[in-house]
């Protein structure tokens, strides 16, 4: 009889997965256009649940514990909209602006660049400069970034102005690093010294280009916006690793320590949101592409359009990041061996924060363009990290691949499974499906090698 269960499994899972299909198709045949509409609204709350399972897959698949801060970084991604759009937009109802907030994310940011400064710089210029003169400009470069910060979020109206320097100088050297990344190993080293010098100065004249359009974009307030909330709540969650993960990995070897302490925080901060902004749900300003428009018979918005070509270029250049660069194969061998990592000379601490960066940026954005379709309210940031969590399971979680896989097939199967339904069925149906998916298929449809 025991060895006749998985048999029994397979079948019953045969069985399952046969009768929903074919009654799908029967209610496709009944109506093409409403399948249409369900077809189009799959993809793109999928695309939400994809950015959530890419950057939890991350996450997970690099120091193997569930972090739930994950969800509260998908609430500070849609609240920081809010909070820096506000008093523009909406008639001014509901703006809000706190010096306690300012100050708790200028002071959180201005010790997140020290510790970097720390970690990148300071072991390169020991040897050359003295220490107290490294310190020294290491804390003004640290608390320049802070006030900066503060000095951001106290003045949103002149967003587009304040951050143009900012812009160009980031574009400069992201389009520098990401090119010196692929360029090494490629080329030789005399060479590729001079690529980065060209390479450099061209992404700095056309970073210039940009911040100079930007500056005389004020329209693209809301934008701008979006990226300062992903910075913080990247800034936030690596402040929290650095700042209490560490410490506690080193102390414990259970997961359930990490697990228990993340829970904590997730809940600390959404108790934080209800102070700051209340429970009450509300609306973000309007997005690009909100006007609809018809297409065989079904009605589509371009901004959610938009937000499935976000979880497509965010999961192209995340595999771009883990496959052809030196930090994405760093991060693959802590994913592999941590401790063997250390012996090789990969600075673990170092590359899991940046994970964790990552991670609760891709997180924010997610509930940022979760929020622009739906109310936010404080407590949306539970909902979507248990969303990106099935959706991990069902494409197999620790598996980039399958994680947009799995965040398209749960938007798809939500949408289909309430055309008879009420839509508060969907949560129903995906923890119906999370089931189904443990007791069928536990490493789900593309299991990690």
């Amino acid at each position: 009889m025991i060895a006749q269960r998985p048999n029994l499994n397979n079948t019953l899972a045969i069985a399952l997965t046969a009768a929903a299909a074919v009654y799908v198709g029967w209610k496709i045949s009944q109506s093409p256009e409403q399948a249409v509409q369900f077809a189009f609204n799959g993809l793109s709350v999928g695309a939400v649940y994809a950015l959530l399972a890419i950057g939890f897959t991350l996450v997970y698949s690099t120091v193997w514990f569930f972090d739930l801060y994950y969800g509260a970084a998908a609430a500070i991604g849609a609240y920081g909209v809010f909070y820096l759009r506000s008093q523009e937009t909406l008639g001014g109802l509901y703006a809000v602006n706190s010096i306690v907030v300012n100050v708790i994310f200028a002071a959180v940011t201005a010790g997140v660049v020290a510790w970097a400064l720390y970690e990148s710089v300071y072991p390169r210029f020991r040897a050359r400069v003295d220490r107290s003169v490294l310190f020294g400009i290491g804390g003004v470069l640290a608390a320049g970034t802070g006030v900066y910060t503060g000095f951001l979020l106290t003045n949103p109206k002149d967003l587009h102005i304040n951050l143009s320097p900012v812009i160009a100088l980031g574009f400069a050297v992201l389009v520098t690093w990401l090119l010196y990344q692929a360029y090494q190993g490629v080329v030789a080293a005399r060479v590729l010294q001079g690529l980065v010098v060209i390479t450099g100065a061209a992404a700095a004249a056309l970073g210039v280009y940009f911040a100079y359009l930007i500056a005389n974009a004020p329209d693209a307030k809301l934008y701008l916006s979006w990226g300062v909330s992903c910075m913080l709540a990247g800034v936030v969650g690596l402040a929290f690793y650095r700042g209490l993960y560490v410490y506690m990995r080193a102390r414990s070897q259970s997961p359930l320590i990490m697990l228990v302490a993340s829970l904590g925080i997730l809940l600390a901060i959404t108790a934080l949101t209800s102070i700051v902004f209340e429970s009450t749900p509300r609306p973000l300003p309007e997005a690009l592409g909100n006007d609809p428009w018809t297409f065989a018979g079904a009605t589509i918005k371009g901004f959610n359009v938009f937000t499935v070509g976000v979880a497509l270029v965010g999961f192209l250049f995340l595999l771009y990041l883990l496959k052809f660069t030196s930090f994405g194969k760093s991060v693959r061998a802590i994913g592999d061996d941590e401790e063997v990592s250390k012996v090789v000379g990969i600075n673990t601490t170092t590359v899991i924060a940046v994970v964790f960066f990552i991670g609760a940026v891709y997180a924010a954005m997610a509930g940022l363009l979760s929020g622009h379709d739906t109310a936010i309210q404080p407590r949306m940031g539970l909902l979507l990290l248990l969303k990106g969590w099935i959706a991990s399971v069902v494409g197999g979680i620790g598996n980039l691949y399958g994680a947009i896989v799995g965040g398209f097939v749960l938007g798809m199967i939500e949408q289909f499974g309430i055309w008879d339904l009420a839509g508060e069925w969907r949560d129903v149906i995906s923890f119906v499906l999370l089931i189904l998916f443990l007791s069928f298929w536990p490493k789900g449809l593309l299991p990690r090698k």
